[in-house]
């Protein structure tokens, strides 16, 4: 019923040594034209600015978690027979297109948009482009199928927990990549461990008992990897800075200022209306960046000025707020010294759970069969993950501005 190719295709991966490929409508969406750009999205948005080898594309990532679904359904034997082919291939191909809606910078970019990123790729999938295109040929309904695993609705909820539970192919594919193009071990854990252990009970993925001991080290992981790589500071930074930069552009368009004019892409995502998928497709990291540096040469000094410290890594410094009246100081001395608050003043406060059952949804909750043969959530089987659930949250809040502040003191 799904064509094969005639000769499986390999891909070397540093992180799963080869990406394997036999079936068609995988090896089309991966050529087509919509998934090619994610070769020009950063995986980790600005954490390139803190780890300079942080250069891995959203691309390489999708293809590691298509791989992992692939293992999960081909390896495990409880998957590999409970699973129709059709659902096989739907959350393969749900892996490999997981990430199509994401703009440039990752995260960061959809404060400027009106939809968010899931909701990007749903469109994606299912409007009139080369991977919906691909998918049709398979099957008339799979890009319905494979929107409903990534927007959480297919019937299978099983399909849904592979790609986006609480223990799924995007997060392991992307703790042990990024660990990896970091530089760091904040993220390594036993993957091949974790695969070997995982069954189907009741409807729903679970863990034997023996495997969690894995999953524990799976969830520290997530746990060091948030607050040593995702929430750095300096890519915070980054970030903070790259939403400022949008914020005066679209206050420079309310004022009909010429300075779009050179850079016409920019205008559907400063509108404030829904963007379409060209115009998505159209914008990725090259783009905004050939902006930027249109940008600093501009007649507007803060624009100029803000687009020449993203290029030039000029970025804002940062401190801990621990009172409101630190932030009162800075925006006072910084008019004081002539600079805007509006656009060189941002706060920004972060706050994680490594894990945190979902109320409501017990698919995305991670599982762990028993010995005796019960099923509990993880929180109640392990006391390390019992501690991180019923303890505090941990959050940072900082305020970011300009470091020549730091020089006036």
């Amino acid at each position: 019923m799904f064509e094969k190719l005639n000769e499986v295709k390999v891909l070397r991966d540093p992180i799963h040594g080869y990406i394997h490929v036999d079936l068609k409508v995988i090896w089309d969406c991966i050529n087509s034209r919509e998934v090619q750009r994610l070769k020009r999205i950063r995986q980790l948005g600005g954490a390139f600015q803190v780890y300079h080898t942080a250069e891995h594309s959203r691309f390489a990532h999708s293809l590691g978690v298509y791989e992992i679904a692939r293992r999960m359904v081909e390896e495990i034997r409880d998957l590999r027979e409970t699973l129709s082919e059709e659902e096989k291939i739907t959350v393969m191909a749900a892996g490999l297109l997981h990430d199509l809606g994401h703009g440039p910078f990752s995260h960061a970019f959809e404060s400027v948009t009106l939809a968010k990123h899931e909701e990007m790729t749903r469109r994606i999938i299912l409007e009139e482009t080369e991977v919906h295109r691909a998918l049709v040929r398979c099957s008339p309904s799979l890009p319905e199928k494979v929107a409903a695993v990534i927007d959480h609705t297919h019937p299978n909820k099983i399909l849904v927990q592979m790609i986006s539970g609480q223990l799924d192919a995007d997060r392991m594919d992307y703790l042990l990549r990024d660990a990896y193009f970091t530089g760091t071990k904040y993220g390594e854990f036993d993957l091949e461990r974790i695969l070997r252990t995982i069954r189907v009970r009741d409807h729903k993925m679970v863990v034997k008992e023996s495997g969690m001991h894995s999953v524990e080290d799976y969830i520290m992981a997530r746990y060091h990897m948030y607050w040593q790589v995702y929430f750095h500071p300096v890519s915070r930074s980054f970030e903070s800075m790259l939403t400022l930069m949008f914020a005066r552009l679209k206050q420079l368009r309310d004022q009909h200022s010429p300075i779009l004019e050179q850079i016409p892409i920019f205008n559907a995502f400063l509108e404030g209306r829904d963007v379409s998928v060209e115009d998505h497709f159209l914008m990725d990291e090259p783009a905004c960046n050939y902006g930027f540096t249109l940008f600093r040469q501009s007649a507007d000094p803060i624009a100029a000025d803000l687009a020449r410290r993203l290029l030039d890594r000029d970025l804002f410094q940062s401190c801990e707020i621990h009172k409101h009246e630190q932030l009162e100081a800075m925006r006072a001395r910084l008019v004081e010294n002539g600079w805007d608050p509006a656009y060189y003043l941002t706060v920004d406060e972060v706050r994680q759970r490594p894990y945190q059952p979902y109320q409501g949804n017990e698919n995305s909750m991670v599982w762990v069969l028993m010995e005796d043969g019960t099923i509990q959530e993880l929180s109640d089987a392990s006391v390390i993950v019992a501690a991180l659930v019923h303890g505090e949250s941990k959050n940072d809040l900082r305020m970011y501005y300009p470091r020549e502040m730091e020089r006036d003191r």
